[in-house]
Parts: C-alpha cells; sequence; structure tokens
C-alpha cells in the first residue's frame, strides 16, 4: 500500500512530497507551504468542476454508444447524424469571434524557439508526415529569402523560382559519394533526375540485381 502524507488537506504520495521538498522547490524561491497551499486550493477550485466534465463526457458517450446500437446496420444520413448530435449537446452553435489575452507566461514557452516534437520513427506514417513538413519548410525558406542569391519578386508564386527551389533541395540531398555532407548521399549523382522513390522490396525482381541502380548511401534512412 503507498505511504501517503497529509499536506494541506491532500493525501500526498510520501515520494512525491520528498521529491518537492529536495529537488522541485530548493532554488525557486517557494516554499513547501506556499507550494501545496496553492496545489490544495487548486484542487479544491477545480476538483468539483473537473468531475461534472467527466460526468458528462462520460454521458455523451453512452447516448453516442445506445444511438450507434439502435441504428446497427443502417446508413443513416450525414444530416440526420449531425442533427442527433447537436440535439444531445455534443455540437454547439458556433459562437461570435473572439480573441484570448495571456499572462505569465515563462519566456521558454512565449518567447524562446523550442525544438519539435520527436517523431516515432516505428510509425511509417507519421515519419512521412515529418519528413514532408520539413521538406516543406525548406522549400519555403528557400523560396522567400536570398538563399538562392536574390530575393522573390511580387507577391504571386514565380514557377521557375519555384523550380530553382526544388532543384537546389535535390541537389542537397542526395548529392554524391564525394560530397559527404548530404542530407541523403546517394551512390551516384542521380537523385537531381529522380522521378520515383520506393522501398528496396517494391523494385522488380528483375532489376534488383542492377548493379547500376542508384541507391541510398545508408539504408537506414
Amino acid at each position: 500500500m503507498t505511504d501517503r502524507i497529509e499536506k494541506q488537506g491532500l493525501q500526498v504520495d510520501v515520494r512525491l512530497a520528498e521529491f518537492v521538498a529536495r529537488e522541485a522547490l530548493p532554488g525557486t524561491g517557494v516554499s513547501e507551504e506556499t507550494f501545496w497551499g496553492g496545489l490544495a486550493d487548486t484542487v479544491r477550485t477545480l476538483g468539483p468542476r473537473n468531475r461534472a466534465l467527466l460526468d458528462r463526457r462520460a454521458e455523451l458517450q453512452a447516448a453516442i454508444d445506445d444511438w450507434h446500437r439502435t441504428h446497427r446496420g443502417e446508413r443513416p444520413s450525414l444530416r440526420e447524424y449531425t442533427a442527433f448530435l447537436r440535439e444531445i449537446g455534443y455540437l454547439l452553435p458556433e459562437g461570435p469571434d473572439f480573441t484570448i489575452e495571456t499572462a505569465h507566461v515563462d519566456p521558454e514557452i512565449a518567447e524562446v524557439a523550442g525544438p519539435q516534437l520527436v517523431v516515432p520513427v516505428m510509425n511509417a506514417r507519421y515519419a512521412l508526415n515529418a519528413a514532408n513538413a520539413r521538406w516543406g519548410s525548406l522549400y519555403d525558406a528557400l523560396y522567400g529569402t536570398d538563399a538562392l542569391g536574390d530575393l522573390p519578386e511580387g507577391a504571386e508564386f514565380d514557377p521557375a523560382r519555384g523550380a530553382r527551389v526544388i532543384a537546389w533541395g535535390r541537389r542537397f540531398s542526395m548529392r554524391p559519394r564525394r560530397w559527404p555532407k548530404a542530407a541523403m548521399p546517394m551512390s551516384r549523382a542521380t537523385g537531381s533526375r529522380a522521378a520515383r522513390w520506393c522501398p528496396h522490396w517494391r523494385i522488380p525482381r528483375n532489376l534488383r540485381a542492377t548493379r547500376g541502380l542508384p541507391r541510398l548511401r545508408r539504408p537506414s534512412f
């Protein structure tokens, strides 16, 4: 059974209390009494509201489950399903425009640029989306800055400049082996002329033994 200790009316795991006292608070200027008092006030203020929201979520889920059981095997229209969701309060009328202002936000959140989220390489879809997003960012940077030696002219898209951007990106990512700093070095300089990419197991059997077939120098990419 977990050992607990009383802190400002809260039952707190002893290990958590020790962590707060020995590691979290020292150097912050916040006392244990202030910390636990503030947390207790927050729990007492928001606890009932949180429980009510959880109960409301359970009610909505139960209503949706019942609806699907009742209409099993049917093909209801989108209008009918939308009306049902509005009836139970799952969908609400769109309100007026509004603005939100915040205060007391830590600089690490409000001002300092942080790293992007880590992408799980085990999920192919996530990894592909992340790669596409980063290539899009690179293309945007090349198109909109003077990285190519000049700035874009006018607000309309310039197809010629777009072609230069894509050509630069291909040269950068797939340089031949004599340029070791390539993002995705190829076995030979054919990346800029690539028309299609595919994993090795999708290559037709009669082409797998072709020595001249361009490949990534690091298949782990």
